[in-house]
Formats: C-alpha cells, structure tokens, sequence
C-alpha cells in the first residue's frame, strides 16, 4: 500500500511540476470550455477588473497631486482633490464588488459543470478502468484538482490581469514621470525577479512535498476507517495512531523545512523591495533638489514603484499556480477523454426483454493486468433459458471471470459469448446489463434507508412495489418489526443489518428488477442455518422462470441445478447433475463433496 501512495504521490508531483509550456497552456484553455455558457458574465467580471484597476492606479495619481496641491503646485485644491480621491474610493469598492461577485458566479457554475462531467465520465467508463486506479485518487480529482482549476477563475486569472495591467501601465506612467528615474528603478528589478524565481521554484518544491505527506496521512485514515472491523478485530488501534502520528511527524517536517525557506525568502524580499524603494527616494531626491520634478511627482513614483514592486513579486505565486492548474487540467482531461461504456446523456432507450439463453463457445481469456496469466482456456457451455446451472471447482478456477465476461465487464480474448443465439457485442449495454440481476457474497448496500435501497433495483418504484418485493424476498417480517419500517436507515454498507438482513434486501432488489438471467454468486455460504433457510426461499422464489448461474462453494445448495460444471484451471472437467456427478468416484466434483462432508464433520 505504501508503495501504491508514493507512486501515485510521485506521479502527481510529477504533473504539478511540468514546465509552462505552449502544449501545457493549450490543454489547459480547454478546460475554459465549461466557462463558454457564462461568457456573458465573464465578460462583465473583466469589464468590472479593468475599471477597478484603472481606479487604484489613479487613486496612485491623486495621492501625488494632494502633495502638489498643499505646496500649492497644482491647479486643484487639497479638497477638490479630496473629494475626488472619496469618489474614487467609491467607485473602486462598486468596481471590486461586482468583480469578485461575478467571477465567483462564474467559477462557481463553471466548478459545478466540471464536477458533473467529471463525475459523469467516471460512472460511465469500464470497470477495467477502476481496476488499475484507486478510489482516493479518483477522489481527488473530483476534489483537489477541480479546486485548483476554480481557483484559477476566480482568483488567479484576476489577479494575472490585474498584475498585468499593472505593470503595463505603471511602466509607463513612471516613464511619463521620469525617464531618469525609471531607468535607475528598472536596474534594481532584474536582482528581484532572479530572486524570486529561483526561491518560488525551491519553496514551491518543498510545499508540494508538504501536500505530498499529507495526502499520506489522509490515506491512512481513509484505509484505517475502510477496514475498522480488521483494526478492531485485531486490537490495532494503538498501531493505527501511531501509523498517523509517523505520518503527521513527516507532514510537520516538511512543513517547518518550507515555512524556514519561506521566511528567508519574505525577507529578502521586503529588504530588497525597500531597499529599492530607499535607493529611488535617494535618486529622486537628488532630481528634486535639481528642479527636474517635484515633490508630488516623486510620491506619485515611488507609490507606482511599490505597486509595481509588489506586481513582479506576486509574478511567482501566479506560476506556480498556473503549473498546478496545468498538471490538474491534464489529470481532469485525462478522465474526461476515456471513452465512456454507456450513454447517460439524453432520454434513456427502451429496454428489449430478452429470453435468457446463453451460450459461451470456446472462449479464452486473461486479465489485460495479467496478459500472461490465462483464465479462460477454451470455456464452452449452453445454458437454455429458464434453465439452473452451477459453476463448481477451487478458488481461481475462473468461475467469477464467466460471469464478468457474461456482464461484458471485459471482452474475450477469442471465442464468442452468444445470447438469444445474438452475440453479446450487439446488444446495448445498457438494455444487456438491465436483464441481468446479481445477487453477490458480499452484499454492498447505501447508507440511505431500506426503500432505497430495495428501490435500487428499480429507480422510481412505488411502494406497493417495493413492499411486495421486500415479501418475496421473505424480508418484510423484519422490516416492520423495525420501529420506523422501511425507512429505515441501514448505515453506510449496510452496517446496521445482520449479513441475512442485509442478503434478503439484495435479493428483493433484484426481484424488484425482475432480471431474465439471474447469477447467484455464493449468496448463502457466509449465513448460519436459519438465515441461509430464510434466504434459500427467497432464492427459490427469485429463481421462478429465470435462467440462473450460480457460483457456489456449499454443494448442498445445488443438488436440484439441471447442469452442473466443474471447473478447474479455466478449463470445464466435468458437467451434468449433482447425482450423475456424484457417481464419478475419481471426479472432482466427487472429491470435492467428499473434502466438504470431512469439513463439516470435523
């Protein structure tokens, strides 16, 4: 796991780092395509930056003629200056307000389409997809990165054009000022901008470790809540807080190391920012005593000097911001560009009832993790509709990977999976997958109530449905003995109801489906006798007129399946019924009833 979070924490790191190049830039404006329906109010935003900008710097210029007006230099009085100064004021802060309102509005909306797309795209894409990613990654795109990417119109684009506008026109102003003077301020910039692009990279490296250990320590509160029964099981709690401690040591190491560096380069800064500024006031005085400008119009330069002063070092802060947006629009684009296995875009198709026969025809098949590893070796098998079979033999033998073939989870390698004699390529994946229920082992169930979660199976039931459902699945006795009924609420996965309660709500999720095929993934073998009784009728009745796969274990639970099939190192050993089997005395599936009856004796 620790090498899963430094690959994935390297990996990052490596995206936030990239260069601000051409490309980098490029893919990243494509993101500005969710801002395209706000384009309007984007517009206005900027509109509102300009003006508010344009109002500080002049703000700049008056402060300058009030000293030239009280040495009675200019053709304005103190008050007119005043009031001009108040009006200013005021119109800056209507300026700014409507600034900060319209491209928070804009972000916002624009964050919102982002996230929806983003999540769209990955309930859509295939389940190979998730095998090779893990769930907290997934997370933080839908997180971190999107949040940097809404800093960047809300913030960061404003405060580049602001820095901008500044320099561009504080340059010239100063200019118009004095030539002299500017050249002599401009001098001293280059040591600054060195300064601050060699220290902004180093901190920025150090910060990002910072980040880097703290998503560490995030993990293992995220892994440690996942698996609280293990921790508790195995009295892990004093390890676990100590596991976090370590990883929080490394969080304030890396922290304190950056915030030093940090506070060397605040420091060097101010001195060389105010030195710069001591050494203007020396030159400029110099010009004053000679007569070349007056007093207001070295005031007016040396405020436009720390403005500009203050632009160039905010420079730094805005690169390393645009190379994390550029490393979090390529991860975002990353997902956004994986072709999706459904359409949930639009108004849904209907779904095609289909018979229920199946038919795997020489079929191999391995991992794409795995390539070498083949599963599958040459799997063929009839399964008429209406009919019961089982798939028997050890863990690893490839039962789970025909059901996951059969739900077109992965494709085969070679072969063909037919269904109603079509094969399975040609059905919508959507309309395939809704003729098919699944009762799994471990039954995963929301943390809403229990309608919702029997309605699961069919979003938008009524509840005459869900109940009759829940009376199937022989689940209503226990949900009306609850003291608010189905609305009930069950816990995150369920925690709250006993693994046959929890079993007996799955099953009537799929009754409530009412799927063709129906594949029973070893849904009884982790009950105790009267929860498995229980759940075995509510299996008998979900089972009526369905063709049924099941993958079992506990051979008891199968003796009345029309097929049974051995299989053993992807290749089927052995088919027929539980008696003909039986009779096999050097057959597996006959080893296997006799390893289980010495189980369950001793």
């Amino acid at each position: 796991m620790a090498k899963r979070r430094e690959r994935f924490g390297a990996e990052t790191e490596a995206a936030d780092k990239k260069k601000v190049t051409r490309e980098g830039l490029k893919e990243t404006l494509k993101i500005f395509e969710f801002v395209l329906p706000y384009r309007g109010t984007f517009a206005l935003g900027l509109v509102m930056l300009v003006l508010s900008t344009g109002t500080s710097l002049g703000l700049l210029w008056l402060f300058g003629e009030i000293v030239d007006a009280a040495q009675g230099k200019s053709s304005f009085t103190i008050n007119q200056v005043t009031l001009a100064i108040v009006a200013i004021l005021v119109l800056q802060a209507v300026f700014s307000f409507f600034r900060v309102y319209l491209f928070s509005r804009v972000s916002e909306r624009a964050m919102v389409d982002v996230r929806t797309a983003t999540y769209r795209k990955i309930i859509t894409l295939p389940i190979f997809f998730f095998e090779q990613r893990r769930v907290g990654e997934l997370t933080s795109r839908l997180t971190s990165d999107i949040s940097q990417l809404q800093d960047v119109l809300s913030l960061t684009l404003a405060e580049f054009i602001r820095q901008v506008a500044t320099l561009t026109v504080g340059i010239a102003v100063i200019l118009f000022i004095s030539p002299k003077l500017t050249v002599f301020m401009l001098a001293t910039f280059p040591v600054l901008i060195v300064a601050a692009m060699v220290f902004g990279r180093f901190i920025r490296t150090l910060s990002k470790k910072a980040q880097d250990a703290l998503a560490n320590a995030n993990v293992v509160v995220e892994e440690t809540l996942q698996s609280i029964n293990i921790v508790k099981a195995f009295t892990n709690e004093r390890f676990e807080v100590g596991r976090y401690s370590s990883a929080l040591q490394a969080v304030i190491d890396n922290a304190l190391r950056a915030a030093r560096f940090r506070g060397i380069f605040v420091s060097f800064i101010i001195f060389a920012l105010f030195g710069g500024i001591l050494g203007v006031l020396w030159f400029g005085a110099g010009l004053v005593a000679q007569g070349e400008m007056s007093i207001g119009e070295l005031t007016r330069f040396v405020l436009f000097t720390g403005f500009i002063g203050g632009a160039v070092g905010g420079m730094g802060d805005l690169y390393a911001q645009i190379q994390r947006t550029i490393g979090a629009s390529e991860r975002i684009r990353e997902i956004l560009q994986e072709p999706s296995e459904v359409e949930v875009q639009g108004e849904p198709q209907p779904i095609p009832r289909i018979a229920g026969d199946i038919a795997f025809h020489q079929v191999r098949f391995a991992y794409p993790s795995r390539p070498d590893v083949e599963v599958l070796k040459g799997v063929s098998l009839n399964v008429p509709a209406g009919r019961k079979i089982a798939l028997v033999g050890y863990s690893g033998a490839g039962k789970s990977t025909i059901v996951q073939l059969l739900m077109r989870y992965h494709r085969p390698d070679t072969g063909e999976i037919l269904i109603d004699n079509q094969p399975i390529e040609s059905f919508n994946l959507t309309g395939l997958r809704q003729n098919i229920g699944v009762v799994p082992q471990e039954v995963i169930l929301f943390g809403g109530t229990i309608a919702e979660n029997i309605a699961y199976g069919k979003p938008g039931a009524g509840e005459a449905e869900i109940r009759e459902a829940a009376r199937k699945a022989n689940a209503l006795d226990f949900i009306l003995s609850f003291p608010d009924g189905f609305q009930t609420i069950v816990g995150e996965r369920g925690v709250k109801l006993s693994g046959g309660q929890r079993q007996r709500i799955a099953i009537a999720r799929a009754i409530l489906k009412d799927p063709a095929i129906l594949i029973l993934d070893e849904a009884t073998s982790s009950l105790d006798a009267e929860s498995e009784k229980l759940v075995q009728e509510a299996l008998d009745e979900l089972m009526q007129h369905r063709t049924t796969i099941i993958i079992a274990h506990r051979l008891a639970t199968i003796r009345k399946v029309d097929t049974i099939y051995v299989i053993n190192e992807g290749r089927i050993l052995e088919s027929g019924t539980h008696e003909e089997l039986a009779e096999m005395e050097d057959g597996l599936y006959s080893s296997l009833i006799k390893l289980q009856f010495e189980v369950e004796r001793s």
